[in-house]
């Protein structure tokens, strides 16, 4: 998944990894707005991949795969409140929630700050839960932080998307 086409660069009081500061108004190094940086688009696609491959581990209903991807501390936020990853994952474990799909809706927007990562985008899912079908349409939010090379979500929040406008 790409990303989302807005400035794909970082903001103007960032630091690439490399503690370079940006935000001279000089895009000429990176391509221009629009456009991610070399030495940063490894880490957009990696985290595109990264995102896909969790969507399919949820999918798959793995809690081993789905954890992979999660850091020891990680929550998601929802209407219902805050759920941590042992009770998530403990749910998957038992069957009590499943997911058949999971589908991006819009491609993922990716900003990388250092060894942390925002990465937004419009899903819409099934999911079973007590024997109950719910089908989803969602802007998630997740809060990816790189460590020992690899990197975790510390943080999910999602929120439902609006009904389009008529309905």
């Amino acid at each position: 998944m790409g990303d989302s086409g807005d400035r794909a660069g970082p903001p103007p009081d960032s630091r690439d990894d490399d503690g370079r500061a940006h935000g001279s108004g000089d895009d000429s190094r990176d391509g221009g707005p629009g456009t991610v940086p070399d030495d940063r688009a490894d880490d957009h696609a990696h985290l595109a991949s990264v995102v896909d491959a969790w969507a399919a581990a949820i999918v798959a209903n793995d809690a081993d795969r789905i954890a992979a991807y999660m850091a020891d501390e990680w929550v998601i936020v929802s209407e219902s409140g805050i759920t941590d990853r042992d009770t998530f994952l403990a749910f998957v474990a038992s069957g009590d929630l499943t997911h058949s799909a999971m589908r991006a809706v819009t491609p993922p927007r990716i900003r990388v700050h250092g060894d942390a990562a925002l990465v937004t985008v419009r899903i819409t899912n099934t999911a079973h839960y007590g024997g109950r079908r719910f089908d989803a349409d969602e802007w998630t939010t997740d809060v990816f932080v790189r460590r020992d090379g690899h990197w975790r979500c510390v943080l999910s929040h999602i929120t439902p998307a609006a009904p389009p406008q008529g309905s």
